[in-house]
């Protein structure tokens, strides 16, 4: 399956502006110009990076079905978008995936509906950053130095005083690790994996080790008094940082 997205205002030349640009025409060219990237002839998942307030959502979802139609696209997703959006947009081209962030630490589909809306509708949701940015792995601490360019030296959630605060939830996935014979990002994809068949998290990793622990998750299993426990003690947990800058969670609607 390859997977790409449109949405942002770049240029043909590359160069990426920090604004929002979903025009039918923008699509259109986004697309062609995957498709050539990729070298390829059809692109199987096309999702809306962010969704665009400039641009209708039923303008957005025409496009991608025209693209459908013209047999350049087969499948049309969105990213981060909000419950009603994914109910207007379905409406004009069946949604088959939303991407949106989901993770033991950062749980806000669920309470804005976006998870609930695709069940109903039969909508898959991929979540993205399902070990938190590398946090729910144990491998980050207070003391952790980033790379300078690293993109979590601007996250509110990383900084020393909040990755401090925030250990609890490492601790807690290193004990049920312990118990399962697994690693605390075992568990923690496993959590993810537990929750819905329909649910299929995509943990990024630049590491050929770290794809096959990642890959163990499918074979841990978490029984329901697990899953209790661990609802439990994450609800006790109270996480501290903005899950994103508050300038790109001005792009999100989940």
């Amino acid at each position: 399956m390859i997977a790409t997205k449109f949405g942002f205002d770049i240029l043909p030349d590359g160069h990426r502006s920090m604004g929002l640009n979903s025009k039918p025409e923008h699509i259109k060219q986004v697309a062609e110009a995957s498709l050539k990237r990729l070298n390829t002839d059809v692109i199987d998942l096309f999702y809306q990076h962010r969704v665009d307030p400039q641009v209708p959502i039923e303008e957005v979802a025409g496009a991608v079905s025209e693209l459908i139609q013209a047999g350049k696209v087969k499948h049309f997703g969105l990213s981060e978008a909000g419950a009603k959006t994914i109910r207007r947009a379905h409406v004009v081209q069946p949604v088959t995936a939303v991407q949106s962030e989901y993770s033991l630490w950062t749980r806000d589909v669920e309470h804005h509906d976006v998870l609930a809306v695709c069940e109903e509708l039969r909508i898959g949701f991929v979540p993205w950053g399902p070990l938190g940015s590398g946090f729910l792995t144990g491998k980050i601490d207070a003391t952790t130095q980033f790379d300078p360019t690293d993109f979590r030296n601007f996250g509110p959630r990383f900084t020393p005083e909040a990755r401090a605060a925030n250990q609890a939830v490492v601790e807690l996935l290193k004990s049920i690790a312990e118990r399962k014979d697994g690693t605390p990002a075992q568990v923690a994809l496993a959590w993810l994996l537990a929750q819905k068949p329909w649910i299929v998290p995509i943990p990024g990793t630049t590491k050929l080790y770290r794809l096959e622990e990642n890959l163990g998750a499918v074979d841990l299993q978490l029984s329901p008094d697990d899953l209790r426990d661990i609802d439990t003690a994450v609800s006790k947990i109270e996480i501290q940082g903005l899950r994103l800058p508050e300038l790109v969670l001005k792009m999100s609607e989940s």
